[in-house]
């Protein structure tokens, strides 16, 4: 919805050419070997979205849409009459459980994350790791980001702060609210060089079942609060806690960007213009 933008930031412009930071994420999946792009938005926003971008990848990617609705909820729960907010990301993929056949990625659609993060999901993603024989098919992927390089000059953002095993592994994701740029720097509550989670993520179909069992635990803890999200971080950190999944830190050197205000538009668009500059990009993605 774009509550701290103004609006529906995911189909506003910020290339030369008129292009979403959608369209770059797009692009960048198609040319790392992605073939496919589901698109989970709410119903009220499909005919808008179907002509603003879906129609901007026909012959390109195979486009198909899922609607994540307050009311879409496992067997046995009805959505509370105080309802109003979104149910969280973590609803948003379970909502797409049945419209996707095979391994596949997950990312925001207001986010900036660069070639090299959709190629390391991509090599992830073609050859997962051997299972475990008592874990099978449930190892996982994150791409993350320097918290630093993740912050809006004009607001507080929301950030999955992690932390590692020692090795290339995750060990837990602990979502932090109403980070400042003020708090982040040497001798203040975040040093900057925290690993955070973007929601760029790697899965396999293993991901569903557990998904929807913590689903429903959190329905049946906190369906009454009015605004408790479902926060795929939080789910992988929980999988992660109870040895049912593993998740592999992804290295890249993309930058990452986005547009949490409107005020960080004019800062985005910049980027954009230096990368086409830089002939990272042509200055039309779709012709």
């Amino acid at each position: 919805m774009g509550s701290r933008y103004g609006g529906l930031k995911q189909i506003d412009p910020v290339g030369p050419s008129g292009e979403t930071v959608l369209d770059y994420a797009v692009f960048d999946a198609q040319r790392a070997g992605f073939t496919r792009v589901v698109f989970v938005i709410r119903r009220d926003f499909e005919a808008l979205f179907r002509e603003k971008i879906g129609a901007r990848y026909a012959g390109k990617m195979e486009v198909d849409y899922v609607f994540q609705a307050l009311d879409a909820l496992p067997a046995g729960f009805t959505l509370p009459a105080s309802r109003e907010k979104p149910w969280g990301t973590g609803h948003a993929v379970w909502c797409a459980r049945d419209a996707l056949r095979g391994n596949f990625a997950v990312i925001n659609a207001d986010d900036f994350y660069g070639a090299d993060s959709f190629r390391q999901l991509a090599k992830f993603l073609a050859a997962p790791p051997d299972p475990a024989p008592a874990m099978p098919l449930r190892q996982y992927a994150m791409v993350g980001f320097r918290l630093a390089n993740t912050l809006s000059e004009h607001g507080a953002v929301s950030r999955g702060v992690c932390t590692g095993d020692g090795g290339r592994g995750l060990r837990s994701i602990v979502e932090q609210t109403n980070i400042l740029p003020a708090e982040v720097g040497p001798g203040r509550k975040f040093s900057g060089d925290e690993i955070v989670s973007m929601n760029c993520w790697g899965f396999t179909p293993a991901l569903f079942p557990q998904l929807d069992g913590l689903f429903q635990e959190f329905l049946a803890a906190r369906a009454g609060e009015a605004k408790a999200e479902f926060f795929l971080p939080a789910a992988v950190s929980t999988l992660i806690d109870r040895g049912e999944a593993t998740v592999r830190v992804l290295p890249t050197e993309s930058a990452w960007f986005g547009v949490t205000y409107r005020e960080d538009k004019p800062r985005v668009q910049a980027a954009i213009a230096d990368l086409v500059a830089a002939k990272k990009y042509p200055a039309q993605l779709w012709t």
